[in-house]
């Protein structure tokens, strides 16, 4: 199994940054700031075994996207030597209308 390390575009940077926010404002920011290391923790596991989840070339050529608990969505791409996660979509966003 080939090793690729992971890249996060600003985009889901921004996106991680919200979902922090988002969830510290309906609970606490420890309950916020353990969801973050979750998801953070889920993308790292990309590293092997890359080309799972589910392949959307009809949104864009070579994304794929993946889910994490019931409410998150992993868009990213597979590179030769790279992950890069594009965006991290959560609690039902119509992630779909981005790409």
């Amino acid at each position: 199994m080939k090793r690729r390390s992971i890249t996060y575009a600003p985009a889901a940077g921004d996106d991680l940054d919200w979902i922090y926010d988002t969830v510290a404002q309906g609970s606490t920011p420890i309950i916020a700031s353990g969801f973050e290391r979750s998801i953070r923790d889920f993308c790292q596991r990309l590293e092997y075994g890359a080309e799972r989840g589910t392949l959307r070339n009809e949104l864009r050529p070579g994304l794929r996207t993946v889910g994490f608990g019931r409410r998150v969505t992993i868009a990213f791409m597979v590179e030769d030597h790279r992950v890069v996660i594009l965006r991290i979509f959560y609690g039902g966003r119509d992630w779909e209308a981005d790409f």
